[in-house]
């Protein structure tokens, strides 16, 4: 188990490094990254001081390992738009993203699965197509357009819930939703496919001739046996729900990380964009990580 930890904890760390250095590079290859920031009409001696602060009058391989150094630090620069360090920045935004995504799971999982074994429970009914056409367009459709959806007759036509902002627990409601609803969609697929492959086996049998009601076969025996591709599905749709809460927060108006960059980008803040972007990545890959432990425990076969 320990070898299989270490391994992946470095193959993390490797990921991590490799993302640190495309955000160098792309950061540098773009375009001059001083004119990016202070456009084509600044002057040579404000070109020049901004060049100097960012360490961009050294040797690419002396300002790659700068950027490491200072990164592995913590140290990702200064924002040019607030005049405040950039992971600051990002670090005080982390936890709204948090909060929305973690209330988008609590929608997305619990609802993916009761979908997915009701449909397994009754294959090729009303139910069952129904269920098949909700997931189908759940993964379909992409976040905006649920979000404005929701926005138009939840919040302007019905005026049940805010619109955008944050101020109390309603906020978060329209925004989970949206995001939530692709990774419902894909974690009914992957239950019913799962539950129905499982409901084929040769145990299942023996358990229907032993007379074990048809609930408790699905809903402890068949769900048990087939919980791993179910939370492998249901953790990619988590690491993604980080990269997809970008356009709601945007949309939303969600004091998260998304809407940061995006201003970020606005506003021409190369170390705010570079800062945004590792943490997002950072945070992806610890929860590949979790979920790479959540396999150990499911199936302690992997361990070797």
């Amino acid at each position: 188990m320990w070898r299989y930890l270490l391994r992946r904890i470095l193959h993390s760390l490797g990921v991590i490094f490799a993302a640190v250095a495309i955000v160098f590079a792309v950061g540098r290859l773009v375009g001059d990254p001083v004119r990016i920031v202070l456009g084509i009409e600044a002057s040579e001696e404000r070109v020049a001081e901004v060049r100097s602060q960012l360490n961009l009058d050294s040797p690419i391989p002396e300002q790659f390992g700068s950027y490491i150094w200072n990164a592995a630090q913590g140290n990702l620069g200064v924002s040019f738009w607030q005049d405040v360090p950039a992971l600051s920045l990002v670090l005080e935004r982390l936890p709204a993203t948090f909060l929305l995504a973690g209330v988008a799971v609590l929608f997305a999982v619990p609802l993916g699965l009761v979908l997915g074994l009701i449909a397994a429970s009754r294959p090729g009914s009303l139910i069952d197509r129904a269920v098949s056409v909700i997931s189908l367009s759940a993964v379909s459709i992409v976040e905006f357009w649920i979000a404005l959806v929701l926005i138009l007759v939840v919040a302007v036509q019905l005026g049940i819930l805010p619109t955008s902002g944050f101020r109390s627990w309603e906020y978060v409601i329209l925004p989970a939703l949206a995001l939530a609803y692709k990774p419902m969609g894909r974690t009914a697929q992957m239950t019913r496919s799962s539950i129905l492959e499982e409901l084929s086996k040769p145990y299942v049998r023996a358990l229907v001739a032993r007379g074990i009601p048809q609930k408790r076969i699905i809903g402890v025996h068949a769900l048990k046996n087939a919980a791993l591709p179910i939370i492998t599905v249901t953790g990619d749709d988590i690491a993604q729900l980080l990269t997809g809460a970008i356009v709601i927060e945007v949309v939303f108006g969600w004091p998260g990380i998304g809407s940061l960059m995006m201003q970020a980008f606005e506003r021409r803040d190369l170390p705010l964009v570079e800062a945004s972007v590792l943490v997002i990545v950072i945070v992806i890959v610890v929860m590949n990580l979790l979920i790479d432990l959540a396999y150990i425990a499911l199936n302690p076969k992997i361990r070797l």
